[in-house]
């Protein structure tokens, strides 16, 4: 084995911009939100839009600015580290590594109740069976650590086929539902009646919930970042990616929930499942049925590549903490065959499967993954409180304007006010609503209190390592 001290020279440059592009898709897009959003009714366009203004647009602004001027192995805790220091630094890093153990969860959950749909309209069922559920999930989670230890040259190749097998299927439904909308001689027409007064925001308690997965969904472009010394050209690839893979996502996002509803009326839509219960209802009256299948395989795929790019990007986060000794230095090392930091990412698979576990206990389905997802945005968006911060806090540095490679947030130090503090306000008021139960919710009390605590436990359990890490770096 290497010592963490020179680990990150051995990283191998191998992804190029298509390679980024893809895997910003894969690591963004889910259909999962579209269905959700669907959920939610058509109220969900308008919240789509007012995230992709206030957030998406912002967040990508900064993202570049900051992995242009500071493009190392580390992403988003480099640039904490960088503006604020070592110990906040370690809170960004940490939060956003331990928040993929719930997302992974989320996620995998999700994608068995997609894969479900493999099987044709009869295999709808499964999309609610929790022993299905459970293995395809594990299935999935041991594809993504396993080809990733191997190598990103490996790798890359899930994340790339996750990009590909998540849009086509979305496209596929584009496809099918207006083929659906507007072939009114077979006495076809849309399941929803869209209107101004319809897609403006509804205020309740389920959408004050749904609203933090609203800007979530919009959440991933900063983790290519974390891989920066395993990109080539990292200042001119990185940005480019952003801005195609994002032009491409947030379209997705509002045409899929036009299709979704156009197919399926909102109170039958599945939150996990409804983009393919939607292609499949769509293909069969079309006598095309072979579509729906098609659409669940490859996105079956799309979502291993989406688990793949999350366990490849946030792996190099604890790596990287590893080698500046604020955790166990074993999270520093890289395999000697695959130069890939095999123990993060074998930590990281592993944790992730225990807490897929234990969320199947006395849980129903739709219970465990509402609550994963919940806990998973509060420990995602802490990160963010400190990338928008830091955005704002490295512009009086001298190097901003000194260094030629930097993409900018337009506008000078105004505009990068600007797009930090929406930002931050954006994410702090996603927190905020995550801790409010939905509106399905039996128990808002427990809800709450189960949230708060797997919050506060999973940062004291962190600043236990930091304090430990301190202790050993001064001797």
């Amino acid at each position: 084995m290497t010592s963490p001290a020179n680990s990150r020279s051995q990283l191998r440059k191998t992804m190029g911009f298509w390679d980024v592009l893809l895997f910003n898709i894969a690591a963004v897009l889910g259909p999962r939100w579209i269905a959700a959003a669907g959920h939610n009714g058509a109220s969900s366009i308008s919240l789509w839009a007012i995230a992709a203004i206030f957030f998406f647009i912002p967040g990508a602004l900064v993202i570049n600015e900051l992995s242009s001027r500071f493009p190392n192995e580390g992403g988003l805790y480099v640039w904490a580290k960088e503006a604020f220091g070592d110990f906040h630094g370690f809170i960004a890093g940490w939060t956003y590594w331990i928040y993929t153990f719930f997302y992974f969860a989320g996620l995998l959950l999700a994608s068995a109740s997609m894969a479900a749909y493999i099987l044709g309209p009869h295999g709808g069922w499964l999309a609610t069976d929790r022993a299905f559920q459970l293995w395809v999930s594990m299935g999935l989670l041991a594809v993504a650590v396993g080809m990733n230890i191997v190598g990103l040259n490996i790798g890359k190749w899930l994340q790339n086929a996750g990009g590909v097998g998540t849009y086509v299927p979305l496209l596929i439904l584009l496809g099918v539902a207006a083929v659906v909308v507007f072939h009114h001689g077979a006495g076809f027409g849309s399941a929803t009646h869209f209107t101004v007064h319809a897609m403006l925001p509804a205020w309740n308690w389920s959408t004050v919930n749904f609203w933090s997965q609203i800007a979530f969904a919009f959440t991933g472009l900063e983790l290519v970042s974390a891989m920066s010394e395993e990109v080539r050209d990292p200042r001119r690839t990185l940005p480019r990616a952003v801005f195609g893979a994002g032009a491409m996502i947030a379209f997705i996002y509002i045409a899929g929930t036009f299709a979704v509803l156009a197919l399926q009326p909102a109170a039958s839509i599945n939150a996990q499942s409804g983009v393919f219960s939607a292609i499949t209802i769509g293909s069969v009256a079309l006598k095309i049925g072979f579509l729906g299948i098609l659409a669940a395989l490859l996105v079956t795929v799309g979502n291993a590549g989406g688990v793949g790019s999350t366990v490849a990007g946030i792996a190099r986060v604890p790596f990287v903490v590893g080698v500046d000794r604020y955790l166990p230095a074993a999270f520093g090392k890289i395999h000697p065959k695959w130069k890939t930091p095999w123990v993060a990412i074998l930590v990281q698979g592993v944790i992730s499967a225990a807490i897929l576990l234990a969320s199947q206990i006395s849980q129903t389905v739709s219970a465990a993954y509402q609550f994963l997802v919940d806990a998973a945005v509060i420990l995602y968006f802490i990160p963010f409180l400190y990338v928008f911060a830091a955005v704002i806090k490295l512009a009086n540095r001298r190097d901003r304007a000194e260094n030629p490679h930097a993409v900018l947030v337009p506008g000078g130090r105004a505009g990068v006010w600007v797009c930090g503090s929406l930002g931050f306000l954006v994410v702090l008021i996603g927190i905020a609503v995550s801790l409010v139960p939905p509106g399905e919710s039996t128990n808002k009390f427990t809800f709450e209190l189960q949230l708060l605590a797997g919050t506060i436990v999973s940062i004291l359990f962190g600043l236990i390592l930091y304090w430990r890490g301190a202790r050993t770096k001064a001797l």
